[in-house]
C-alpha cells in the first residue's frame, strides 16, 4: 500500500508541510519524518535571519487542515514550538522539525529555491541530517573575515610568475592558479573570445581542432564581482539617434558568468580575478556543442601565453566515471577509448582585442553567395526590411592603391600542419593557391600565401593569429571543414582553420544493407527522403517520427552532436565525398581497359584532395555553396581537356562535385577541376575589389554593376536552402549542364561495373566482403542518379534575379525567377525511370554476383558483423528503390506542383497529371496492358512493383494519403481501367495467376469501399 509522508518544518513562525510519496507500507497513525535520498539537493548557503514573535493566528488550525494525518499531539507540540521564547531576537540558520519520535528539535536546512524571485515554487527549503559529532572543534581564536574584505594584492600574487601583454597574467603552477589582471580602462570594452577543441576522441563529433563557442564580450564590474557579458550586436542605431538610449533596456546582453574579484591593486586600481572561475568552467559550451559534461573537478591549466593583442590559454579536462543516468551512460560510450569511463580533452582559448584598423564593411547581395553578418538597424527608414547585411571577408588592402593589380599590404597566409603526410602537402598547397587566380580579378596579386609549419613550432595551431590546414584522424567523421572566426560587428574575418580528416583515404563504406534490413516493417519512403535525409545531411537535420511526421524523432546524443556539426560545417560534404572518391577509384579500375597504375592512382588522389582544400578555402574566404557550380559544360565537353584546362571543368569549386566519369567509348579526362571557375572569379571580384567609397552605402552602385551580371548562366547562384526544392539544376554531386543525359551515362556505367565486378573480383586472397563493399558503392551511385532524374518531373528552376535584370533575354525569352522544366525533358525522364527502375530487366544481376555478396564477419570494437540473414535481400532492395521512386512521383507535393504548372504554362508545354498516371500504369503493367504474343508470365520483381503501384493508388482512393482531389479521382479511374484489363488476362503460371486474381479482388474492394470523409 502506498503511503503519504509529511514533513513539518517550523521556521520562526512560518509553518511548511512538505509532501512526498513512498511505495512502502507503514503502520497506521505513524508519521515518517525521514528524508528520502531522492530529495537531496545541492547545498546553498543561507544568511542567518533574526527570529520574531509570531502570533498564534498566523498558524491557526485553519491553515493546518491539510495535515489531517498528523496526530493532534504532534500538531500541538509543533504549534508550541513555533513560539518558543528562547528563539526571540537570536540569529539562527536552523529550523524546527518533528523527528522520528515526533519530538520537536532544531535541524539545519538548505534553501531549495535559490532565488527569492522563485519563492512561489515549493518546497522552499529542505531539512538536512544533523551530524552526530562535529568534524572538528571550533577555533575560538580565529576571526571570520568581513564579507567585503578583499585579499591583499601582493598576497594573492605571491610566488607567481608574471606575464604582461593585452592582459597581465600571474601564474602559480603548483596550485593550478592563473590570475588575470584587468585595467580599469579595459572594463566595458569589447574583446573576442574563441574556443577550440584542441584534442578530441576521434568519434561522435568530438574531433580535434573543432571550433566551439565564440564570444564578443566585455567585463563589467558590479560591486566586488566582474560579469563576463556577451554583447548583443543584433540591434543597433545610427550615431546620434535618440533610440540608442532605449537599446540597453529593450534588448539584453547575455551575462554568462559572475566572477568574484580576488583583489584590487591599491595604486593601479587594477582588478584581479581567478581565471579558473572562467576558463575551467563550461565557457566553451561543451555540453551545448558536444553533449558532454562541461566541467570537471580534475580540470587544470596547460600552456598559457600572453601577447600584446591576444591571450592564449590551454585547459585540460580529465573526465572519469560513467555518469549518472542511463542517457549519460549512452552518451559516454566511445569505441575509440580503451575505457569510456575516463578520457581527456584539451581546450584552447584565445582572448584578443578587436583589430584597430580602417576596415570598411561591404553590403551583401542575395545574388552573390557570401556568409553574412546581419543586424537590425532601428534607424533604418525601410521598415519592410530593417536588416543591414554585411558579407564576411578578410581585410585585404593594396600595397599600391593606384596600381590596377597590386600585392596586398598583408596577404592571407595559410600554414600547412606538420602532421600532414609528406605525399599530400603539394596537393594541399595547390588547392590553396588556386584562389590567387580569382583575386587577380579583384586587383590583387599573390593575395594568398602558403607556408609550412615547422616540426617544432613556437606557436599553437589554435592561436587566433595563425590560419592553418590541420590534419586529424577520426573513426567516423571522414570530413573536411573550413570554419572562420569573424568580427560580429563588421563581418571582418580574423582567423581560419581548415580541418581535413585523413581517414578519407580509408574511404567510408556505405552499407546499403542498412536501408533494407530484413523483417523490418518500415513505412513507405520517397526517394527524396532516402537521399536528402541520408543520415545527417538534411535541411534542418531533424529526422521525423513515424507516428507524427511533424515531430522530430528522438535522436541519440551522439547523433545529435554529429547533426549539429553537420549543420554548421561541411561534415556531410566530407562523408559523401569519400563515397564519391571510392566510386571514382573503382571506375578507374573497372571502366578502363588498361590496369590502373600506382602513378594514376596517386594523381587521382591529389586531384581529389586539391579540390577539397580549394572548396574549404573558399569557405574561409567567406563564400557559401553554389549548387549550380557543376552546370558549366555540356556532358560532351567534360572530358575534352583542351576546353576544361582553358575554361574550367566547373563554374565553381563551391559546389559538391563528383568525379567526372566518362561514358563508355569516351577517353577519360580530368576527374576533378584543376582551377576555380568563372563564378568563383566573379564572387571574389564582388567581395574584394577595393573602392574609393568612404561608406558601405557609397559602394552600392559599384557593387550593383557587378551583381547585375547574375543572369549569365555561368554566374547563377543556388545555395543550401535552395536545393531542397524540385529543381534539377541545383543538386549536390550532380554534373554537367544536362544532368539528365549525364545521369543516364552513369546509370549505364553502373551496369558495366556490376558486370565486371563479377568477372574481376575478388582478387586472389581478398575477402568476398570487399566485393560486397564495392557493390554497395556502385549501388549508391545508381540510387543517386535515379534521384536526379526524378527531379525533372514536375520540376522548375528558381533563379536569384532582380526586376532590373529580368529584361535580359535568354534564348529569346525573358528570364523570370521561376522556369518550368521543358515537357520534352520531363517525358525523357519518365522514359529513363522506366528503363532503369521499372523495367523487367532493370536489375539484371547475375546469380554468381549475388552469391558473392558476403558480409564482413570481423567481430571486435569498431566492427560488428550482421546477425540473422547474411545474404543480400535483393527483392527487398529492388522494391525499396522502386517504391521510393513511385512514392516520389505520386506524392501530394509533386502532384500539386504539376497541377499548378498547368496554370503557369501553355497546355502543350506541360506534363499533365493524367499523362503521368497513364505513362506509369502503362510502364508498370506492360504485360497486361500491352500483351505480347507469348504466354503471360510476370516476374517476381515486377509483381512486387505492380503490387506497390496498386497500393499507392488505393491509398489515394481511400483517402489515406493527401493528394489533390483531381489526382484522387484519376487514381480511382486508373485502377478501374486496370481492373477491366486484368479481367481479360489469363496465365498458366501459378504465381502470375494468383497475382492477377488477388489484385482484382483488392481493386474491387477498394472501388466498393464506403467513402471516407477527409
Amino acid at each position: 500500500m502506498n503511503r503519504l509522508t509529511f514533513y513539518v518544518i517550523l521556521l520562526h513562525g512560518l509553518f511548511l508541510g512538505l509532501t512526498t510519496a513512498s511505495a512502502k507500507s507503514l503502520p497506521n497513525n505513524r508519521v515518517n519524518t525521514e528524508l528520502h535520498s531522492v530529495q537531496q539537493v545541492d547545498q546553498v548557503s543561507v544568511k542567518p535571519v533574526t527570529a520574531k514573535v509570531t502570533e498564534k493566528s498566523e498558524i491557526s488550525l485553519q491553515n493546518l487542515k491539510a495535515l489531517k494525518k498528523l496526530d493532534n499531539n504532534a500538531l500541538k507540540r509543533a504549534l508550541e514550538a513555533s513560539q518558543l521564547p528562547h528563539s526571540l531576537g537570536k540569529k539562527t540558520d536552523q529550523v524546527w522539525v518533528l523527528n522520528q519520535n515526533q519530538q520537536v528539535q532544531q535541524q539545519p536546512f538548505n534553501w531549495i529555491v535559490q532565488s527569492p524571485k522563485q519563492a512561489g515554487k515549493q518546497p522552499f527549503l529542505q531539512a538536512v541530517k544533523t551530524p552526530d559529532k562535529p568534524s572538528e572543534k571550533p577555533n575560538s581564536s580565529s576571526k571570520p573575515p568581513k564579507k567585503d574584505d578583499l585579499e591583499p594584492f601582493d598576497e594573492v600574487t605571491k610566488d607567481t610568475e608574471k606575464s604582461a601583454g593585452v592582459f597581465t597574467l600571474y601564474r602559480q603552477k603548483e596550485k593550478n592558479k592563473i590570475y588575470l589582471e584587468i585595467q580599469p580602462e579595459q572594463l566595458n570594452k569589447n574583446y573576442l573570445a574563441t574556443s577550440t577543441l584542441e584534442s578530441g576522441i576521434g568519434e561522435q563529433g568530438i574531433y580535434s581542432g573543432m571550433p566551439l563557442q565564440d564570444f564578443l564580450f566585455y567585463f563589467k564590474r558590479v560591486d566586488n564581482n566582474l560579469q563576463f557579458a556577451v554583447r548583443n550586436v543584433n540591434f543597433r542605431t545610427r550615431e546620434g539617434d535618440p533610440q540608442a538610449r532605449s537599446l540597453a533596456r529593450s534588448f539584453s546582453d547575455s551575462v554568462l558568468y559572475t566572477i568574484p574579484i580576488k583583489s584590487i591593486h591599491p595604486e593601479r586600481k587594477t582588478l584581479l580575478i581567478d581565471l579558473g572561475d572562467l576558463l575551467l568552467t563550461d565557457l566553451a559550451g561543451l555540453s551545448l556543442s558536444l553533449g558532454i559534461p562541461g566541467g570537471t573537478d580534475q580540470s587544470y591549466f596547460g600552456e598559457a601565453k600572453v601577447f600584446p593583442e591576444n591571450l592564449e590559454v590551454e585547459t585540460v579536462l580529465n573526465f572519469s566515471g560513467s555518469g549518472g543516468s542511463s542517457s549519460d551512460s549512452e552518451m559516454l560510450n566511445f569505441e575509440s577509448l580503451p575505457d569510456s569511463r575516463g578520457f581527456t580533452l584539451r581546450l584552447h582559448y584565445s582572448i584578443s582585442q578587436l583589430p584597430n584598423n580602417k576596415y570598411q564593411p561591404r553590403l551583401a547581395d542575395e545574388r552573390v553567395g557570401y556568409f553574412i553578418t546581419a543586424y537590425q538597424d532601428l534607424s533604418k527608414d525601410d521598415r519592410g526590411d530593417p536588416f543591414v547585411r554585411y558579407i564576411n571577408r578578410w581585410n585585404l588592402e593594396k600595397a599600391d592603391p593606384q596600381a590596377t593589380i597590386s600585392r596586398p599590404k598583408k596577404p592571407i597566409v595559410f600554414w600547412i600542419d606538420n602532421a600532414v603526410p609528406f605525399e599530400y602537402r603539394d596537393a594541399i598547397k595547390e588547392g590553396i593557391l588556386m584562389w590567387n587566380k580569382a583575386f587577380l580579378k579583384a586587383g590583387f596579386k599573390d593575395a594568398i600565401e602558403v607556408r609550412q609549419m615547422p616540426d617544432n613550432p613556437t606557436w599553437d595551431p589554435a592561436d587566433i593569429r595563425y590560419n592553418t590546414i590541420r590534419w586529424i584522424n577520426t573513426i567516423d567523421g571522414f570530413f573536411a571543414r573550413g570554419p572562420s572566426r569573424v568580427n560580429p560587428l563588421t563581418g571582418e574575418i580574423l582567423d581560419a582553420d581548415i580541418l581535413v580528416d585523413g581517414s578519407f583515404v580509408r574511404v567510408l563504406k556505405n552499407e546499403y544493407r542498412q536501408i533494407v534490413q530484413p523483417n523490418l516493417a518500415s513505412p513507405r519512403s520517397s526517394l527524396s527522403a532516402l537521399m536528402q535525409n541520408n543520415m545527417l545531411c538534411v535541411n534542418g537535420l531533424g529526422g521525423k517520427s513515424k507516428d507524427n511526421p511533424q515531430q522530430p524523432a528522438k535522436q541519440k546524443p551522439w547523433l545529435g552532436r554529429l547533426a549539429k556539426i553537420a549543420g554548421e560545417s561541411d561534415l556531410c560534404y566530407g562523408m559523401e565525398a569519400s563515397q564519391q572518391f571510392a566510386l571514382g577509384s573503382l571506375a578507374m579500375t573497372l571502366l578502363e581497359d588498361n590496369t590502373t597504375s600506382q602513378e594514376q592512382l596517386k594523381d587521382y588522389i591529389n586531384q581529389y584532395l586539391r579540390l577539397i582544400i580549394a572548396h574549404e578555402v573558399g569557405h574561409t574566404l567567406g563564400l557559401r555553396h553554389n549548387f549550380r557550380g557543376s552546370n558549366l559544360l555540356p556532358p560532351e565537353e567534360l572530358n575534352d581537356q583542351q576546353i576544361t584546362h582553358h575554361k574550367g571543368l566547373t563554374a565553381s569549386v563551391m559546389d559538391y562535385i563528383p568525379p567526372n566519369i566518362a561514358p563508355q567509348g569516351t577517353k577519360q579526362g580530368d576527374y576533378f577541376p584543376s582551377m576555380v571557375g568563372p563564378y568563383d572569379d566573379w564572387a571574389i571580384q564582388y567581395g574584394y575589389t577595393p573602392t574609393q567609397a568612404s561608406t558601405p552605402i557609397a559602394e552600392k552602385s559599384f557593387l550593383e554593376e557587378i551583381a547585375s551580371q547574375s543572369d549569365r548562366p555561368e554566374l547563377s547562384y543556388s545555395t543550401d536552402e535552395d536545393r531542397y526544392d524540385l529543381d534539377p539544376t541545383a543538386n549536390a554531386w550532380d554534373n554537367s549542364g544536362n544532368v539528365l543525359r549525364y545521369s543516364q551515362w552513369q546509370l549505364d556505367n553502373s551496369r558495366v561495373m556490376w558486370d565486371r565486378l563479377t568477372k574481376r573480383y575478388p582478387i586472389a586472397g581478398e575477402s568476398f566482403s570487399d566485393l560486397s563493399d564495392r557493390f554497395g558503392t556502385v549501388l549508391g551511385n545508381y540510387f543517386q542518379n535515379i534521384f536526379y532524374t526524378t527531379k525533372y518531373i514536375g520540376g522548375q528552376s528558381f533563379y536569384r534575379i532582380r526586376a532590373s535584370a529580368s529584361s535580359t533575354k535568354l534564348g529569346g525569352q525573358k528570364r523570370l525567377p521561376f522556369q518550368a522544366v521543358p515537357v520534352e525533358e520531363q517525358r525523357q525522364a519518365l522514359a529513363t525511370l522506366n528503363k532503369y527502375v521499372f523495367a523487367d530487366d532493370a536489375f539484371n544481376f547475375s546469380p554468381e554476383l549475388l552469391n558473392k555478396l558476403a558480409p564482413s564477419r570481423w567481430y571486435h570494437w569498431g566492427s560488428y558483423p550482421m546477425i540473422g540473414r547474411l545474404d543480400y535481400p535483393i527483392h527487398d532492395l529492388v522494391l525499396i528503390l522502386q517504391s521510393a521512386v513511385l512514392t516520389d512521383l505520386l506524392s501530394g507535393d509533386r502532384l500539386t506542383r504539376l497541377k499548378d504548372i498547368e496554370l503557369k504554362n501553355p497546355t502543350e508545354k506541360t506534363l499533365s497529371i493524367p499523362e503521368l498516371f497513364d505513362t506509369l500504369q502503362t510502364d508498370i503493367w506492360t504485360e497486361v496492358i500491352k500483351p505480347q504474343n507469348k504466354p503471360l508470365k510476370i516476374s517476381s520483381l515486377r509483381r512486387g512493383l505492380q503490387r506497390e503501384y496498386v497500393n499507392i493508388l488505393s491509398d489515394m482512393v481511400l483517402r489515406k494519403e493527401y493528394v489533390p482531389e483531381d489526382a484522387r479521382t484519376l487514381a480511382w479511374y486508373k485502377i478501374k481501367q486496370l481492373n477491366e484489363k486484368l479481367a481479360g488476362a489469363n496465365s498458366d503460371d501459378e504465381y502470375t495467376k494468383a497475382h492477377i486474381l488477388e489484385t482484382r479482388d483488392r481493386i474491387e474492394k477498394v472501388l466498393n469501399a464506403p467513402i471516407r470523409s477527409n
